[in-house]
């Protein structure tokens, strides 16, 4: 992990509807949530707290200052406008540097896949997995190992995951989840039609084996369909 990301802040009494003057002013509505303490309503300029935001995600620390109060914290959550795209609030979570903390890791899968190779194409499932470790020791990413990813039908899931040290899932139910999975490009496209857009895996899938059903079929020798033909004619 690296160094902490500083953000300065200042309190705010305006609150509810009134808000809107803060953003009209350059300024984003936020709180501090401290460890069971009564929250702290801030407001943070909106430059600083979006670069801190696309630097630090849901698992980087930032070094919050409040007046002469110091926090370290992880955004908890920010609210973005649908239609402008901007960001309208945000939820900073007070944390503490002997206490393991809960965060949203990014899942990157390695540059070297066999299957991109010979034109194959690897579907990503899943971008970001919960953890649980001391502030210090959260990654700013995890690199997903993507070599076994070869041939059609080929998987990762969290699983398969080697996780840094001091970092455990932080609820082991996520192991079965689907991170990536290796489609033949022809099934994917068929599967893409039949759903009238973009495909679920399950699917994608689905087509995939009768796609290769089909094609086992048509690679059966001319005498075995032949028999099969003649059995017929008996029957």
């Amino acid at each position: 992990m690296a160094d902490e990301l500083k953000l300065a802040l200042q309190e705010r009494t305006v609150t509810g509807k009134a808000v809107k003057h803060l953003r009209s002013e350059g300024l984003v509505p936020a709180v501090i949530h401290d460890h069971g303490k009564p929250s702290i309503q801030v407001s943070v300029a909106y430059i600083p707290v979006m670069k801190a935001y696309h630097q630090a995600g849901k698992h980087h620390p930032l070094e919050l200052t409040v007046g002469n109060k110091r926090f370290t914290a992880l955004i908890k959550d920010a609210e973005f406008d649908p239609r402008k795209h901007q960001l309208n609030h945000v939820v900073f979570g007070a944390v503490k540097a002997d206490e393991k903390v809960e965060a949203e890791i990014p899942l990157r899968l390695s540059e070297d896949i066999p299957a991109e190779k010979v034109s194959l194409v690897v579907i990503t499932q899943l971008d970001t997995i919960e953890v649980e470790a001391l502030p210090k020791d959260l990654p700013d990413e995890i690199v997903v190992d993507a070599s076994s990813l070869a041939e059609v039908g080929d998987k990762i899931t969290v699983a398969d995951i080697q996780l840094p040290a001091g970092v455990v899932l932080a609820d082991p139910e996520q192991a079965d989840k689907l991170i990536a999975v290796v489609y033949e490009p022809s099934a994917l496209a068929a599967a893409n039609d039949a759903a009238g857009g973009t495909a679920e895996p399950e699917e994608a899938e689905e087509v995939s084996s009768e796609h290769g059903a089909e094609t086992e079929e048509k690679a059966q020798p001319e005498e075995s369909q032949g028999n099969s033909k003649e059995e017929s004619k008996e029957k």
